[in-house]
């Protein structure tokens, strides 16, 4: 018996064996290429599902549009503003002189009972002398009054007294607070009124029913404008009561929103 070859370290080496390798048949090698091309096509099945999603294909179907309203409200608050003004090298008898007024004014003003009257803006400043030297050559104050009242006969009388020592800066007219929200509460009616109907124009224009997605309401009013500033030198000639005319404001309410289609 011939003794088995050493390996190089010294141990005997195990004789190597030979595996056989079977060739797959025909049907083996379909089956395999089949499974293979089927699970190409599912991925690819997927991958189109998701790009036509991506597309927009079932998305929702969203409008968006806006409706609104209008109502007038009557001008039936009046408010003024009037103010006393003085300038002299003394502060303090600037100050004497411009708060006596203006107390003169309040007291007059407080036996008008349907006449809610208070203390406005007081401002202090100082006029320099144009030499550029910056000297301060006098001082100037202001001090204003305001009022308000719905009795546009009691304000305009009062008004009137006043500018015998005051100047008017400024009058107007405008929605007393309950009335604006009287009135906006009207024109927020109307305005979703407006845009139910306005939604189910555009759905059944579609052929479709219809839900809210979003809603949002904001209001806006147009007053009469401000009268101007006036002096009191143009005022003084006669201390007539003011003319006043209440009119109409118009309060708007806007509202805009989405909705959604519904198949």
């Amino acid at each position: 018996m011939r003794p088995s070859p050493l390996s190089p370290s010294g141990h005997i080496a195990a004789p190597a064996r030979s595996v056989a390798v079977r060739p797959a048949s025909l049907p083996e090698l379909a089956r395999l290429a089949l499974g293979g091309l089927l699970a190409a096509t599912l991925t690819l099945a997927g991958t189109a599902a998701l790009a036509s999603e991506a597309d927009g294909t079932g998305r929702a179907q969203i409008i968006e549009f806006s409706a609104e309203a209008s109502q007038p409200a009557a001008n039936d608050l009046a408010v003024a503003v009037l103010y006393a003004e003085h300038h002299g090298p003394n502060p303090g008898a600037v100050a004497r002189e411009v708060n006596r007024h203006i107390a003169a004014a309040l007291q007059t003003a407080s036996a008008h009972a349907d006449v809610t009257s208070k203390s406005g803006n007081v401002s202090t400043w100082p006029v320099y002398a144009k030499d550029g030297q910056g000297r301060i050559e006098s001082w100037r104050m202001r001090s204003e009054i305001h009022l308000e009242s719905r009795n546009l006969g009691a304000m305009s009388e009062l008004v009137g007294t006043l500018q015998g020592s005051l100047a008017l800066s400024q009058l107007s007219m405008q929605p007393a607070p309950d009335t604006r929200m009287a009135a906006v509460d009207e024109a927020t009616v109307a305005a979703l009124r407006a845009f139910e109907r306005r939604a189910a124009l555009i759905a059944n224009s579609f052929g479709k029913r219809y839900r809210i997605a979003s809603l949002s309401i904001g209001d806006s009013g147009h007053y009469p404008p401000v009268m101007p500033r006036m002096r009191a030198a143009a005022m003084l000639a006669d201390a007539a009561p003011a003319p006043m005319e209440g009119g109409e404001s118009l309060v708007s309410i806007n509202v805009n929103g989405k909705i959604e289609l519904l198949d």
